[in-house]
């Protein structure tokens, strides 16, 4: 008889003090961030597929590629399209593969995943993030590896869904130190940099203070580098 699986594979529960943090197999993504019993982020059950790239860790590239079609080396590549109401290749290849747990301990864990060369991506890269619990809050690192024998292109992004105790985020502002923000068109592809300076915040309404949000004692950042052999 075979037990059933959780959609998103095995289930890697991390924790310290009273932080406590999900990693699932499947996309090598965060599930679940709690601080004292209190969920931080807008994840899903473990018997629920995720959507959206909920969660996701988002490699080799992040965000979109316009067509699918993209130029490196002097040479011509195309991605599956699978973003097909607006003909884009999204946010990567590891979204849905199955990572493995390289490292694992009470507080941490380091997943895995190998890309190999296929058509539109003929690369190899070795990817590796971990997520490690203290005092700090939690920290995500990313380490892409080049384990081909030339140059490839590579990009990395986060995507968890923060969530604060309220119904609707729509009344929230979110506060960011940047310098420049990216406008993207309706397919959702940057086609300009525009200084933050000249795009002053209007989501709180005419008449309301701008709400400030912070989330006490928690803290989700990432660090990455890459490593290009050759």
């Amino acid at each position: 008889m075979s037990s059933a699986r959780a959609p998103s594979g095995e289930q890697i529960e991390i924790t310290s003090g009273d932080q406590a943090a999900v990693v699932v197999e499947a996309g090598g993504g965060l599930r679940s961030y709690r601080l004292g019993g209190r969920e931080l982020l807008d994840g899903f059950a473990a018997d629920e597929m995720p959507t959206s790239s909920r969660g996701k860790v988002l490699v080799p590239w992040p965000n979109r590629i316009r067509d699918g079609s993209y130029e490196f080396g002097g040479e011509s590549h195309q991605l599956p399209i699978d973003e097909v109401a607006k003909r884009n290749a999204i946010h990567g290849l590891g979204r849905w593969a199955a990572w493995d747990v390289a490292e694992r301990g009470e507080d941490r864990v380091l997943m895995r995943l190998a890309i190999h060369p296929r058509p539109g991506y003929p690369f190899s890269l070795t990817m590796d993030v971990e997520y490690l619990l203290s005092a700090e809050g939690l920290r995500v690192t990313t380490i892409a590896t080049n384990t081909g024998a030339s140059a490839c292109p590579y990009g990395c992004g986060a995507h968890p869904y923060l969530t604060l105790e309220t119904e609707s985020i729509d009344e929230l502002t979110l506060q960011s130190p940047a310098a420049t923000v990216l406008i993207s068109d309706e397919r959702g592809i940057p086609v300009r940099a525009e200084p933050v300076e000249a795009r002053s915040s209007t989501s709180a309404g005419p008449g309301r203070s701008e709400p400030r949000c912070s989330i006490t004692r928690s803290r989700i950042s990432s660090g990455a580098r890459t490593g290009w052999r050759g």
